[in-house]
């Protein structure tokens, strides 16, 4: 993991905790706080040991209750012994005693005393974000636009599908996420990430609880009625400390005013939080992406499939934006949609997609809005295919300044990272996917891999635990899809399930035996087994087919570290150059 502070607090001063986080987070400082930090199932001491030596600066909540806590002692005597930068942020007139005034003699007090929280709480940005630095490790999106102490928080919860049919919920979510797309250009906002919002999609949530859960303070929830040419879209903002409700509307409009409802909501939103708009952020939420309704519609049913991350839903998801381009063919979003799809489809199952389309339709998406973070993404994607492996970088890095919360940013800069060996870098970007897409087995097998070549082997096993119950449920809704399979397989292998993972490897086989990239993977944990010799076999048979990206894979990929070492290895070597 990749922390710049570690929130150390006693457990009757969680509030107190959960406000600094917010604060520290919302101004993009990397936090690590328990238990919300620590994965199922994982060893609770030896996680919070693993943070400390992560983080640059350990932040602790300080009062007579942390004083006498002997967790909090522990913490600080392990930030005292990691030389750990420690910034006690004192909550109460306390001074401390024993041990813990020993270890907190020579540190940088800060005194938050008086209430409100919230000035102490910009004090104690400002101080991190000085200690910090430049930091080459940290995101490129806290680098690029440090957001102003003190704004206003803000979840948009996956609106209901009102339709009586199952098959509009594409609707639904398409609104909630343009409605966030919007909220995220107001630089005065923090707003929570579309894939860590859905993770609330069909679940009965009190607003309570969210906000406590997500560190935020307002919450919009709301519903979608589509019905012919017609819809209706009502929304209510509550703030979350006491479920009091500060705005609601209802709209019932023509279709084709849909985007209109959203610009109206976002812009009440705005006024009701008394958040200033910026001249060119009101020019890009009033832009809609499209003024043909009918090629909206198919882009969301590509979005809805895009989302499910298999390769039939990826064709179904090509199909749909390509009839949306069809319908309109200035609407960028929906050639960014195909160019992800052509990617996936070429990186994930190799599918024979000529590159140089690939690059042709990322560069028209971005001819027509060279503002639009996923286009940019889709542009670094094929470049990357393409290795260009620098001006692929920069497109990333370009993505993640415009959207700090795009998956597949940095899901792919960190692919692009991990096969030319900056593992550091890597390790960062795959943090950042794992937490946008809580349920994302791909982001967390990648970063196994990423921490066992950096040799933090008990960080690997615990996110490798965590993959495998995700890849394990995407398995259950896909059982399609090889990927969960062979990318659980090799997590089951690192946790020293030896007999699952071959079941699992089997599994991946008998799904799709002929994908190059399954063979890959398989061979992966095959050579984590110490099955060395079918490793071999399998390898020499797939790579004089294989694409050059996974031809570079065989020289980083940790995996493979015991074949290195045998005879047979040379002739793998001769097979990539």
């Amino acid at each position: 993991m990749v922390v710049d502070v570690f929130l150390s607090y006693a457990a009757a001063d969680k509030a107190a905790a959960m406000a600094v986080l917010a604060g520290l987070e919302g101004n993009g400082v990397r936090c690590w706080i328990a238990p919300r930090d620590i994965p199922a199932g994982s060893e609770y001491g030896e996680q919070i040991v693993a943070a400390i030596k992560a983080c640059r600066i350990v932040v602790v909540i300080f009062s007579a209750n942390a004083n006498a806590s002997p967790h909090v002692r522990r913490e600080v005597e392990r930030a005292v012994s990691a030389q750990r930068i420690i910034v006690p942020f004192r909550i109460e007139n306390t001074a401390p005693t024993g041990a813990m005034e020993y270890a907190l003699s020579n540190t940088h007090w800060l005194d938050a005393l008086s209430t409100p929280l919230e000035p102490h709480i910009a004090t104690l940005v400002t101080t991190a974000q000085k200690m910090l630095g430049s930091d080459t490790t940290r995101e490129a999106a806290v680098r690029a636009a440090p957001a102003l102490a003190g704004k206003p928080s803000i979840v948009v919860l996956p609106f209901n599908n009102m339709s009586g049919d199952p098959e509009q919920e594409y609707f639904s979510d398409g609104i909630t996420e343009d409605i966030i797309t919007d909220l995220s250009k107001v630089s005065g906002l923090f707003v929570i990430a579309r894939n860590t919002a859905f993770t609330y999609k069909a679940k009965s949530v009190k607003v309570q609880e969210v906000s406590r859960e997500l560190g935020v303070t307002f919450v919009l929830e709301g519903s979608v009625r589509k019905a012919g040419a017609r819809v209706r879209v009502t929304a209510q903002l509550i703030n979350g400390k006491d479920e009091g409700h500060i705005w609601a509307d209802r709209y019932d409009r023509d279709l084709t005013d849909i985007f209109a409802i959203q610009d109206e909501i976002t812009h009440a939103i705005v006024e009701q939080l008394k958040v200033k708009l910026l001249p060119q952020e009101q020019k890009s939420i009033a832009q809609n992406p499209t003024d043909n309704i009918e090629a909206y519609t198919y882009y969301l049913r590509g979005l809805q499939f895009l989302h499910r991350h298999s390769k039939s839903y990826y064709q179904l998801a090509r199909r749909m934006f390509n009839k949306a381009v069809e319908l309109d063919s200035k609407y960028a979003r929906a050639y960014a949609g195909i160019a992800n799809c052509d990617s996936f489809l070429c990186l994930h199952y190799h599918a024979d997609i000529a590159i140089d389309s690939i690059l042709a339709t990322s560069a028209r998406a971005l001819a027509l809005d060279a503002d639009l973070a996923e286009a940019h993404a889709s542009r670094g994607l094929a470049l990357y295919l393409a290795q260009r492996s620098e001006e692929a970088i920069a497109e990333f890095e370009h993505a993640i300044r415009l959207d700090r919360n795009s998956y597949e940013a940095h899901y792919f800069y960190g692919i692009a990272c991990f096969a030319k060996n900056r593992m550091d870098r890597a390790a960062g970007l795959f943090e950042r996917a794992a937490e946008l897409k809580a349920d994302d087995h791909q982001a967390l097998a990648m970063l196994r891999m990423v921490y066992h070549s950096l040799g933090r082997e008990a960080e690997a096993a615990a996110v490798a635990r965590k993959a495998v119950e995700c890849a394990e449920h995407d398995l259950t809704l896909h059982p399609d899809n090889p990927r969960p399979a062979y990318l659980g397989a090799g997590c089951l292998t690192a946790l020293g399930e030896q007999d699952r993972a071959r079941e699992w490897l089997s599994r991946a086989l008998a799904i799709d035996p002929d994908d190059i990239l399954t063979q890959y993977n398989v061979a992966c944990v095959r050579s984590m087994l110490g099955d060395f010799e079918s490793a071999f076999d399998l390898l020499e048979h797939l790579l004089p087919h294989a694409n050059q990206e996974t031809k570079a894979w065989v020289k980083v990929d940790s995996d493979l570290v015991p074949l290195r070492s045998l005879p047979r290895y040379q002739k793998l070597l001769e097979m990539i150059q």
